[in-house]
């Protein structure tokens, strides 16, 4: 009887799979456990801690991310299956100079987050939405974030953040097209 494996360990006899990808914009090359989950991946082999693990079964919503521009639980893939795709964190979504994103910046105006544990998952959510979020019921918004459970805030700031989001992105736009005083 062979003694039991250890865990973190390759199976038997050390098969690896490669995983070639683009993780935020970068591309990756990957020779990895082909049980490694892709939350894993993500926190431990490419440091991108953004993405947070709750409950570890899809439940929470705090390990979302993008996947071929999609939602998804990260918690719930395997790392193998992000070979040849495209994925995005929460790491991506501020500008390189440090801008927050509209999203970013209208949870902080509208207190959308509190312990800030659910705000990662919470933000790739709302990015397929929150342009429309103006137009939308607080209920058609609380439905649009119903798999994303957050312990602190109630959700009124959750709601207002990603609603007020399109308006600082208009705002920014507003301010890239001003027309400049000429100096004399």
């Amino acid at each position: 009887m062979s003694p039991p494996p250890t865990p973190g360990a390759p199976p038997p006899g050390g098969d690896r799979v490669t995983v070639d990808c683009v993780v935020n914009d970068r591309a990756v090359h990957l020779d990895v456990d082909p049980r490694l989950l892709l939350s894993d991946l993500l926190r431990h082999e490419l440091g991108l801690t953004g993405t947070h693990v709750g409950c570890e079964h899809g439940v929470c919503g705090c390990c979302t991310i993008r996947f071929d521009d999609e939602p998804v639980r990260s918690c719930l893939m395997l790392a193998a299956q992000a070979d040849g795709h495209r994925l995005t964190t929460v790491e991506s979504l501020a500008a390189p100079d440090g801008r927050l994103h509209p999203l970013q910046e209208a949870f902080g105006r509208e207190h959308g987050l509190q312990c800030g544990f659910c705000t990662p998952g919470q933000l790739m959510n709302a990015l397929d939405f929150y342009r429309r979020a103006p137009e939308m019921t607080d209920p058609e918004i609380r439905e649009a974030i119903g798999g994303h459970l957050c312990r602190c805030t109630g959700y009124a700031g959750i709601v207002a953040a990603i609603r007020s989001a399109a308006a600082i992105e208009a705002e920014r736009a507003g301010e890239a097209t001003e027309p400049t005083e000429a100096s004399g």
